[in-house]
């Protein structure tokens, strides 16, 4: 009998040794793995408060949502200062929650590169010149008459007839030929008859407006066509571009050669004409993205973070429904094409907020159920 208790009691203490045993271990491989993954687990970011999606100025220690329902948005910990990154004056950054945006038809676009051209319309007529004519003559007898000249002892002729080709010369410019078209004509390159009775080739003056010149240049392609000829496109190519200005048209005379070889262009013929022309690949946005503020031309852009910042820009030429951008744009980023004079409007009062310091201190912020019943500003 005292044996079967002996071997009980020490069954007993096995059992209790063997779990106590079990229980260390477990204790130490559940400590470890927790230890392990605590040091392998990335640091959570603090909510140092919420922020009314509308007005900044309106925040909260605890998640709520605004008038419409819209949740408040968190302000983490190193995300407190929302530096003003707008390049507009009178204009300052600001949030926007993804509801929010949805409800007032925020659209976007991604800057990019892309191929841009352009056609240029303008009226002409077939060259009738008289004056250009007669300046050409002249320029070719004053060389003539140098290099008749050019051997002469008397040197008061030599220079007399330099004199002469000079000033020839600049009254050619003054009509608008270039030094590459009177170095031309220098060599006999080109048939001034043209100008006054057309033989198998015309000359076309054709208007364009001193906006749309940039970019123009000789060599270009042009087309035209004559009310009084229907059926009948006439092309060739731009000869030169004035360097003056008509000032009561505010437009500058392009020059083109046109081959016509049924000769039915006649003298001060009335034309049509467009230049077709190309400006390569340009960085550029849709036109429904830009605005406009003291002759001065913005976007918003939008980032990561749902925020929009007022960004300054340089354009160039317009294209259809594009703006080539010149400069305040990088490739990538995301404009705002839609709802931008909502957020521009926001944009205004924030700046206002934040130059007159009208947020209220952290101690005198009304709780969020306040700013259900009184709220503070417009919205967009």
């Amino acid at each position: 009998m005292n044996r079967n208790w002996k071997a009980l009691v020490l069954v007993i203490v096995g059992l209790l040794v063997a779990n106590a045993a079990f229980l260390y271990w477990w204790t130490q491989r559940t400590h470890g793995t927790a230890a392990t993954e605590t040091a392998s687990a990335p640091k959570e970011r603090k909510i140092l408060f919420y922020r009314h999606p509308m007005q900044p100025s309106i925040t909260s220690k605890v998640p709520s949502k605004d008038e419409m329902g819209m949740d408040y948005i968190p302000v983490y910990e190193g995300d407190e200062d929302n530096a003003n990154s707008s390049t507009v004056e009178g204009r300052a950054s600001f949030p926007l929650s993804p509801d929010n945006q949805q409800i007032i038809g925020v659209t976007t676009a991604t800057v990019s590169r892309q191929p841009m051209s352009r056609d240029i319309r303008a009226t002409g007529r077939v060259a009738y010149d008289p004056e250009l004519f007669a300046a050409i003559e002249e320029y070719r007898q004053a060389l003539l008459a140098k290099q008749q000249l050019k051997n002469s002892s008397y040197e008061g002729f030599v220079e007399q007839s330099s004199a002469l080709v000079k000033s020839s010369e600049t009254r050619l410019k003054l009509l608008g030929l270039t030094d590459e078209q009177i170095r031309q004509l220098a060599r006999g390159g080109s048939q001034a008859i043209n100008l006054i009775l057309p033989q198998g080739k015309v000359w076309i003056y054709a208007e364009v407006f001193e906006y749309e010149v940039t970019g123009l240049k000789p060599g270009q392609k042009i087309e035209a066509e004559a009310p009084s000829i229907p059926g009948e496109v006439f092309r060739g190519t731009i000869s030169s571009i004035s360097p003056v200005l008509n000032a009561p048209t505010r437009t500058i005379r392009v020059r083109a050669e046109v081959p016509d070889p049924k000769g039915l262009l006649r003298p001060d013929t009335y034309l049509n004409v467009r230049i077709l022309t190309s400006l390569g690949e340009q960085l550029a946005v849709p036109d429904t993205a830009v605005l406009f503020s003291n002759n001065q031309a913005y976007v918003f852009v939008k980032d990561a973070g749902e925020r929009f910042h007022p960004r300054a820009v340089q354009l160039g030429a317009k294209v259809k429904d594009y703006y080539e951008v010149k400069d305040g744009l990088e490739e990538g980023e995301v404009v705002v094409t839609a709802a931008n004079f909502l957020l521009d409007s926001e944009s205004r009062l924030q700046a206002v907020i934040q130059q007159k310091g009208e947020a209220p201190p952290e101690s005198e912020k009304k709780p969020p159920e306040a700013a259900h019943e009184h709220p503070h500003g417009d919205q967009p």
